[in-house]
């Protein structure tokens, strides 16, 4: 099992080019600890500053050192700093072109115990509603250390979210696939396709493999580029699926979900989706049945329930609601055809029909 952490990986290659460039320059905002970057402070006291619990002053100082030519590398909690700071991500940074890579740390629920205030399960979605901000999540260290590699040549700004933890390698120290804004196909599959990202990227490989020992052919796209989404390899890679699921860390507005989602429905195939927007929600598919979640294949949460008939159509459809409070279905139109696309999030799950040529045609919404 891996022990080094995406962070301590990340300050290692700052580390590595602050030696050869004068240049590069590290910020923190009290958080050289959580970052992993007191190495790099201790080795680099003329190229690290530290603003103190000042996230809007850490953006702002960052870019201000850009400007000057510097190449600044601004590391906070990335609940504060796309929160805290989120004007002067857009306006010091992204609007006004500097080169600054603001590096969230311990995204999503890596914080735990610490509760909601330190959990950020919205910043993928602030960070790419953001013009001129690009959003990555590397899946493991070695892909980390790519990432790295290929943003200190580049002058444009970026958000990178690292988590807390070190996590499985997804890739070997000798076999390390990257291309700079384009996904990595990790395995093939025939029916189901599942697009990751960031440390979501381990568990969807293990989860295809169950699929593949239990009879259904799935495949895994490493999505570490959610802005800009490789909207070319994830159509390439849903060509023939039977079903798309997105697995991330995150709320399920505004993440890699709505990106994935919103691809195949502007273009011209149209496919089912399920979202997972946790990784404390599971579920299986068992050999035979239609790829979609049923009572039974859905553990860890009490589901409710309900069939929809579509034509000749039928599947299951499960949430976890309280089973006393029975869910409310709307149908706004007559079905015409068996393709969905499903947004499934804890307490609420919505049925989105897709329609080649109308778009949107059926909302069937359990909440």
């Amino acid at each position: 099992m891996n022990k080094i952490a995406n962070r301590a990986v990340m300050c290692e290659v700052l580390k590595e080019a602050a030696a050869k460039d004068k240049d590069i320059v590290v910020l923190c905002s009290d958080s050289r600890g959580s970052a992993s970057l007191s190495s790099f402070a201790d080795t680099f006291p003329d190229q690290f500053v530290e603003v103190g619990i000042a996230e809007q002053d850490l953006v702002s100082i960052a870019a201000g050192l850009a400007s000057c030519g510097k190449k600044a590398f601004a590391a906070s909690p990335a609940s504060f700093i796309t929160t805290r700071s989120y004007e002067q991500c857009k306006v010091d940074c992204a609007y006004s072109n500097t080169n600054v890579k603001l590096i969230g740390i311990s995204g999503g629920i890596s914080y735990g115990a610490l509760g909601m205030t330190h959990h950020s399960a919205q910043d993928i979605a602030a960070m790419s509603a953001i013009p001129g901000m690009r959003v990555y999540l590397p899946s493991d260290r070695h892909q980390t250390r790519k990432l790295f590699e290929a943003l200190l040549k580049d002058q444009q700004t970026a958000y990178i979210r690292l988590g807390r933890n070190p996590v499985e390698d997804v890739y070997e120290e000798d076999n390390i696939p990257f291309e700079m804004d384009k996904a990595t196909v990790l395995c093939e599959g025939e029916t189901v396709l599942l697009v990751a990202c960031g440390e979501m990227v381990k568990p969807a490989v293990n989860a295809a493999a169950l699929l593949n020992k239990n009879g259904i052919s799935a495949g895994v796209l490493d999505m570490y580029c959610v802005k800009p989404l490789d909207k070319e390899s994830l159509l390439k890679a849903s060509i023939g699926k039977k079903l798309i699921v997105t697995v991330e860390e995150h709320n399920i507005i505004g993440g890699l979900g709505e990106a994935v989602c919103g691809v195949p429905s502007r273009g011209s195939k149209y496919f089912s989706f399920i979202r997972s927007a946790s990784s404390a929600f599971s579920f299986s598919f068992s050999p035979g049945k239609k790829a979609f979640p049923s009572e039974e294949t859905v553990t860890g949460i009490p589901f409710f329930r309900q069939k929809v008939r579509m034509n000749s159509f039928t599947m299951s459809l499960a949430s976890s609601i309280d089973t006393n409070s029975p869910p409310q279905v709307s149908c706004m139109c007559k079905i015409t055809s068996k393709f969905c696309c499903i947004n499934l999030h804890f307490a609420r799950l919505n049925l989105l029909k897709l329609n080649q040529s109308r778009g949107i045609k059926l909302v069937l919404s359990f909440s």
